[in-house]
């Protein structure tokens, strides 16, 4: 039995990926926990999520002013906060010992960006800029109320998170989450620790990350975030990169990583370059790391590699070595040859995540709309049946397939059109911003369909603890 079915109990299972920004409610409060209690009824046993990092300018959660922090936006509003007492207090102060390698200077380059008026920090004045220990001193000293604000409210937002995850496990539900492999160059991480990442003395990129040339792109993709040093963060044992992981996975149940070839080789580009032709692979420490991880989470590594697009041999290797599950995206089956190895067929032995699309695709309608002709009939053949409603029949062969769990975006169940898409790669306005409307309970005759079917494949949670729906 893989890794991931001990995970979900021994069983194959089902998941809806829904971010948490996307439920009416938009937070952590009443919402999310009602959504919980639907998946629950209908032996969902996965829900997946995007980072829940604040996001950058544009809404992305995958370019973060903090690889630790929780998104301010996610606090649950009309869930009054409780009055201090003198055991809140001793637990928050706890927290902030626990969480003092990232949560001070969190709160101090929060407080700066809104000092300097959202520039980035490179272009903050020198002291700032630098982070010289005499105008870290006057910071604390001046600003000493406005970042304990901060620190208090990522407290409450951890207080609101977990509850959301005691909800969770009460109801049978496991929480999926997501890491972006690089951080934002604007960000307090950066700020913070200039030495482990590949900046100039001024700030500025020496390296960039991204992705080299290939069929989609002539010049390749370049996502302007500094790549590691990871010289620098082999001296120290890894630290920073293992405490980033064990915070993701005190917030969730399974975390998925987001490029995860980046861990065997990664691309590398010339700060100055505006395009990724220049670059060249070089390797990651990744075995390195995870193994200190999984020594600390006890044995096992409770994570899904996103092992998408031209993935080689040591990127293979490095996620069968750990038994990790890699992903399955069937609407990237379909291009007429028979040995695609998203066709659900063809999947390999081993432990497997199978997705209709993902938050970067368009909705299975939106994809079906694309197809030309003869995409389409092979998609038919394959099915054995004319399509009469796209994101379900993605779904019957996820379900179908030997993946250990079939996910599905919420959007694909509603059978909704690209209005509903949540992010279109490469473009910068438009996404992130699409949100469910009306009633939670409007989706019951959704999940019904959802659990029906994956009944049919042996897929779905056990029946819920007694006191759920």
């Amino acid at each position: 039995m893989s890794a991931l079915r001990q995970s979900l109990g021994g069983r194959r299972q089902v998941g809806v990926l829904l971010h948490v920004t996307a439920l009416p409610s938009g937070g952590f409060g009443a919402g999310a926990q009602r959504w919980l209690q639907l998946l629950s009824r209908h032996r969902v046993g996965v829900w997946q999520v995007l980072p829940l990092a604040p996001p950058d300018g544009t809404g992305s959660p995958y370019s973060s002013p903090s690889g630790f922090a929780l998104n301010p936006a996610l606090l649950d509003q009309q869930d009054p906060l409780p009055p201090w007492t003198a055991q809140s207090t001793a637990d928050y102060r706890q927290w902030c010992k626990q969480q003092r390698h990232w949560l001070q200077d969190h709160a101090r380059f929060m407080v700066l960006r809104a000092r300097f008026e959202q520039q980035p920090w490179w272009q903050w004045p020198e002291p700032a800029a630098r982070r010289s220990k005499a105008f870290l001193r006057q910071l604390d000293g001046e600003e000493a109320t406005a970042i304990e604000a901060e620190k208090q409210q990522q407290w409450w937002l951890q207080q609101q998170w977990q509850r959301l995850r005691g909800a969770a496990a009460d109801c049978g539900v496991q929480i999926l989450g997501d890491l972006p492999f690089y951080g934002a160059h604007d960000s307090a991480d950066v700020w913070s620790l200039p030495q482990l990442f590949s900046l100039r003395r001024d700030g500025s990129l020496e390296q960039q990350s991204g992705v080299p040339p290939d069929y989609f792109s002539a010049t390749g993709q370049l996502w302007s975030t500094p790549v590691y040093r990871w010289s620098r963060h082999r001296l120290n044992g890894y630290r920073w990169w293992l405490k980033r992981l064990e915070r993701q996975l005190e917030l969730f149940d399974l975390l998925r990583i987001d490029h995860f070839r980046a861990l065997a080789g990664y691309w590398s580009v010339p700060g100055e370059d505006d395009t990724a032709q220049n670059g060249r692979w070089l390797p990651s420490p990744g075995l390195a790391i995870l193994k200190r991880l999984q020594k600390r989470c006890g044995g096992r590594l409770p994570l899904i590699a996103e092992d998408l697009g031209v993935i080689t041999p040591d990127v293979e290797a490095l996620r069968d070595g750990l038994q990790l599950p890699g992903m399955k995206v069937l609407q990237f089956a379909f291009d007429g040859d028979p040995a695609n190895a998203y066709l659900p067929h063809n999947f390999a032995s081993g432990s497997w995540v199978a997705y209709t699309g993902t938050h970067d695709n368009a909705t299975a309608i939106g994809w079906w709309q694309q197809l030309s002709d003869q995409q389409r009939q092979q998609v038919q053949s394959v099915l054995g049946h004319p399509v009469a409603a796209p994101g379900w029949e993605l779904l019957r062969l996820a379900l179908a397939s030997t993946a250990d769990l079939a996910v599905v975006p919420l959007q694909d169940l509603m059978s909704l059109g690209d209005e509903a898409r949540f992010n279109t790669p490469g473009t910068a306005s438009g996404n992130w911003s699409w949100q469910l409307q009306g009633d939670l309970d409007a989706l019951d005759g959704h999940l019904s369909g959802l659990q029906q079917l994956a009944a049919c494949y042996d897929r779905g949670s056990v029946a819920p603890q007694s006191g759920t729906e």
